[in-house]
């Protein structure tokens, strides 16, 4: 093992450095940044929640800033990304695919179980004799039979299918309208793919390995398998024999027992955060589903910040609030902002500013979050911000102010 030892704030900033979290942006957003950054995450979390802006596009304006969100939707109709599961369902970059492609042929995605094919083998046949006749389709583009209105626990078996194949790979995403997936058949999506390029099982698992390392910059062994979902036992044999051949590193984390894996590129950065080379000087919101804290055991271990989304809690049993953004503050999860945005109204409501608690109170403190909060308004097209409160309630006054001026 290399003499290397970070303290847990250095290896924040290895972490923050590898998401593009540690500094404000250098340039005005272009659509290339956009493409740049979901190679650097890995995967984009899709989430339809939009209570403020969907999740995706939220993780990008938490790195980018103000920038364009057709410019996500571009990109996916341009085939430069495509649309799969990872950690969860994910805008990906297509370079990516045949990665894949080899998990989706080795079983090794989550899909509809074989019984559940079977007992509806007809109408899923249906459907995607449909689309091969009729080519891309929406959900919509099948009536509901029963007469009832779909919600996301009772779909429509059109919509099952469709899921199904998707899982499959036979399907895949051109584009989305209005945020709802547009499908058509691989081979017409990717016509000159075919499956014996895919690459072997192991080429597959490693790749996927080193993506997650340089995407985290740092990580412990037992955080890998969790980035893009793999399978724990074969990710650890992939760690061992990459450790044991040098295309990774280990390196020791005060506070932390197992030791911190890194790459060869993870390593400068390592380095440089142990010579006080790396500053933290970026303060922005994350949504729930963001690649930087969406494992929350992670999340707790490296930032010591105990996040839980409380969406899919009854109101009775909210600690916070319905949809949380954690604020991040110069390296550091200094709090969470429940937040709505009114669209119709062009009003950014923060119903609430939880900051953790020992985080001081001062003027950079408040300005930070202040402009964070009103960039985040604008660039959503809800400018003027309602602060109904705060936690502790002396952070209210100042940062009211700051929004009446």
């Amino acid at each position: 093992m290399p003499n290397l030892t970070l303290t847990k704030p250095q290896a924040r900033l290895v972490a923050l450095k590898a998401q593009n979290l540690l500094e404000p942006p250098s340039h005005p957003a272009v659509k290339e940044d956009v493409l740049s950054s979901i190679q650097a995450m890995g995967a984009l979390q899709i989430d339809t929640i939009n209570v403020v802006a969907r999740s995706p596009y939220l993780s990008l304006w938490s790195r980018l800033g103000g920038y364009e969100s057709a410019w996500l939707d571009e990109l996916l109709e341009e085939k430069r990304l495509f649309e799969y599961w990872a950690h969860a369902a994910s805008f990906l970059p297509i370079e990516d695919y045949p990665f894949y492609r080899r998990l989706c042929l080795e079983g090794l995605i989550w899909q509809y179980p074989q019984e559940w094919y079977n007992l509806n083998q007809e109408d899923v046949d249906r459907v995607l004799d449909h689309i091969r006749q009729n080519g891309e389709v929406k959900s919509a583009t099948f009536e509901r039979k029963d007469g009832k209105k779909g919600t996301w626990w009772d779909w429509k078996i059109e919509k099952r299918a469709l899921e199904y194949w998707f899982q499959k790979g036979e399907v895949m995403v051109p584009r989305r309208e209005r945020f709802q997936r547009v499908y058509d058949l691989r081979q017409r999506m990717l016509p000159e793919w075919r499956d014996q390029d895919a690459p072997l099982l192991t080429e597959t698992i490693e790749a996927l390995c080193e993506k997650t390392l340089d995407a985290l910059g740092v990580a412990l062994p037992s955080w890998v398998a969790d980035y893009f979902r793999l399978p724990k036992k074969l990710v650890a044999k992939t760690m061992s024999e990459m450790i044991a051949s040098g295309k990774v590193i280990e390196i020791k984390i005060e506070g932390l027992k197992e030791p911190g894996l890194v790459t060869p590129k993870g390593f400068g950065s390592a380095q440089a955060a142990s010579m006080g080379q790396l500053e933290a000087s970026r303060t922005t919101l994350l949504p729930p589903f963001d690649a930087l804290i969406w494992d929350r055991k992670r999340t707790k271990q490296l930032f010591d910040f105990d996040y839980t989304i409380e969406v899919y809690l009854p109101q009775a049993k909210r600690v916070y609030g319905y949809y949380l953004l954690p604020v991040l503050h110069n390296g550091e999860l200094v709090g969470r902002l429940d937040a709505k945005a009114h669209r119709q109204k062009g009003v950014f409501e923060v119903k609430n500013l939880y900051l953790e608690p020992g985080v001081k109170i001062d003027a950079a403190l408040v300005n930070a979050l202040a402009a964070t909060i009103k960039d985040c308004s604008k660039w959503h097209k809800t400018p003027e911000v309602l602060l109904d409160s705060t936690q502790p309630e002396e952070l209210f006054t100042p940062l009211n102010n700051y929004f009446l001026n």
